[in-house]
């Protein structure tokens, strides 16, 4: 029987800490665990994911742009998966594949969490409508913000994720186009993915978005958040917040789906954030 495999599947992935995240976690929990990142181009990904369970493949993360195909392929789903109509965690069971989305558990949880913020009553703006979107906008809703504005450059796909959530008095979209004409937001959440695997690049959107009370996120992390945060900072958002929190945390409950082990993310986060402000204070 094929050693049991694990993997973070995307396309660019070679950016990813998920090896790093869960190799860590193994050590915690004393446990062997083989781990890999493995490029998935998107026509080419069920293929990919067909010959990793072939290999012994019980276990993987999916990142961008493959998390809706990743929900099709699954012939069960979780609640939180069907919500979203996105997979971010994969379990093999039974000779084939269970979804799951830790996304939107994992953003909470880091805001709350390790943020000490308070999400309840704030109006929020999600800008992105595609797979990691989807994995994170009913979780804000379920964590108490007040309404949902959702905005992406193709308005039939935030009309579709709105449709999906089903809280018509609660979540609606809007055009970019028309970004300036949406007043002010207590939260605004990025995920886009136009800066991944490219560099830093520019995110322009309207500074009257942001008011005194505004915390910005961007679910990306590393280069791909540079824009996002650059923008944020420059509008003087009261907390401009990054990914590597959501990261570690929806790995950790991915971990805790494959091994019945909630593993302790914090020392995980301290150390990957040390790194990167070494990286950033070498440059």
């Amino acid at each position: 029987m094929p050693e049991a495999r694990y993997a973070v599947f995307g396309h660019p992935i070679a950016h990813s800490l998920s090896p790093r995240i869960h190799a860590a976690f193994a050590r915690q929990a004393g446990i062997a665990l083989q781990y890999t990142a493995i490029d998935a181009p998107p026509e080419d990904f069920e293929r990919i994911l067909a010959t990793f369970a072939a290999d012994g493949g019980r276990g993987g993360n999916v990142t961008m742009p493959l998390k809706e195909r990743a929900y099709a392929l699954c012939s069960t789903l979780t609640a939180r998966a069907r919500s979203a109509g996105a997979v971010n965690t994969l379990t093999w069971r039974g000779e084939q594949w269970h979804g799951d989305n830790t996304d939107g558990a994992g953003l909470v949880r880091d805001l709350t969490g390790r943020q000490g913020l308070d999400l309840r009553g704030r109006r929020t703006l999600l800008l992105g409508a595609g797979g990691a979107a989807r994995g994170v906008a009913a979780a804000l809703l379920d964590a108490g913000i007040l309404e949902l504005a959702v905005v992406n450059r193709t308005p039939a796909r935030a009309d579709a994720l709105v449709d999906a959530l089903g809280q018509p008095d609660r979540a609606y979209s809007r055009y970019w186009d028309d970004l300036s004409n949406q007043g002010d937001f207590e939260l605004i959440v990025n995920a886009t993915s136009a800066a991944r695997g490219t560099g830093a690049g520019t995110f322009n959107a309207p500074m009257t978005l942001v008011n005194s009370r505004t915390v910005a996120v961007d679910i990306n992390y590393g280069e791909a958040a540079i824009p996002f945060l650059a923008w944020a900072r420059a509008a003087r958002c009261l907390h401009v917040v990054d990914g590597l929190g959501m990261l570690v945390e929806q790995a950790a409950e991915a971990f805790e789906l494959w091994h019945g082990r909630r593993p302790d993310t914090r020392p995980v986060y301290e150390e990957l954030r040390a790194q990167q402000v070494r990286l950033v204070t070498a440059d």
